[in-house]
């Protein structure tokens, strides 16, 4: 079973400005004359890490890791304004051309997978391949079963302790109830919410309960940016058109794409990737048959160090 490559450093941190307010913070590992390779976090607004660096083989890649608008390292930090989809892509394209990368690989799993496929739509040209895991199609669908009625009938009972943050009057629109509190001036009020978001993420993430999984989703900084970020995008349906992803496939068709998702991923159901792959000519799915949505949980982890080492070699390492 394939697990992580060894902890390396960055060799390169990097702050750019890309407009009036927003400061990103991204970095480079591994290889500098290496297969250049993009790692999109999840969320939107959960941040990279250090792990992240760790799926590419660092004798053949450039690793470079973006924390985008809002979260991570980037400032101001669970910053709304002028946060949208498109302003992702925006910035994608602008770290490329300041790096003077010709073309990249895109990794991303959750959300990451989201943006890695509107920005290689829009800019395919520029996209070496894609690898892709735990599918997020932000269609409307999507976001009801993770915030109405879809997997609140698996997790009966961490659903019970999410809403229980709410009056019960409120708990008919709990992604709209949770984005007002999410959103006010009261500080208190605010973490409080965004503990309760971030919780419910955790614990619906992996098959088996991971308490460093949990803690990390409600680390204070994490969980502020992740749960306002969140709230943000999916109450205005991550500014896509409904079905936009899935709409706009042939755009991807000379693209090679490796897709994984895991059988029991009840953050982003199995019916994502199988809709792209049917949709995606040149993709290849593979369905974890013990995986849930977490990467980090062993059979998620081993398809993806062979799904980059796999590209390496199509790519010419």
């Amino acid at each position: 079973m394939l697990t992580l490559y060894p902890p390396i450093s960055a060799y390169a941190n990097h702050r750019l400005k890309v407009d009036a307010l927003h400061n990103l913070y991204f970095e480079e590992a591994g290889n500098p004359y290496g297969i250049p390779v993009l790692f999109l976090h999840g969320g939107p607004g959960l941040g990279c890490n250090a792990d992240h660096r760790r799926y590419f083989d660092p004798g053949s890649y450039r690793i470079i890791l973006v924390d985008q608008r809002g979260a991570g390292q980037s400032t101001p930090h669970a910053e709304l304004q002028d946060n949208t989809t498109q302003y992702l892509v925006a910035d994608l394209e602008i770290i490329r051309q300041h790096l003077k990368i010709e073309k990249w690989l895109l990794f991303g799993g959750s959300w990451g997978s989201t943006l890695a496929l509107v920005y290689a739509q829009q800019h395919a040209h520029c996209v070496l391949g894609l690898i892709l895991r735990g599918i997020s199609l932000c269609r409307k669908q999507d976001i009801q079963w993770f915030y109405e009625n879809g997997v609140t009938r698996i997790f009966p009972d961490a659903w019970e302790e999410f809403v229980h943050h709410l009056p019960i009057e409120e708990r008919r629109d709990v992604l709209g109830n949770y984005y007002r509190r999410l959103m006010g001036h009261d500080e208190i009020a605010r973490m409080g919410a965004a503990k309760a978001w971030t919780q419910w993420e955790a614990v619906c993430c992996t098959l088996q309960p991971r308490m460093d999984v949990l803690q990390q989703f409600v680390e204070p900084h994490t969980a502020i940016s992740l749960a306002r970020i969140e709230a943000h995008y999916f109450i205005h349906g991550a500014f896509l058109a409904e079905n936009q992803i899935i709409n706009h496939c042939d755009k991807l068709a000379n693209i090679p794409g490796i897709i994984v998702h895991g059988r029991y991923d009840m953050v982003c159901p199995l019916d994502n990737a199988y809709a792209l792959h049917q949709a995606w000519s040149g993709s290849e799915l593979q369905i974890i048959r013990d995986g849930g949505h977490a990467a980090s949980e062993p059979s998620m982890l081993h398809a993806l160090i062979t799904a980059t080492r796999k590209m390496a070699q199509l790519l010419g390492a």
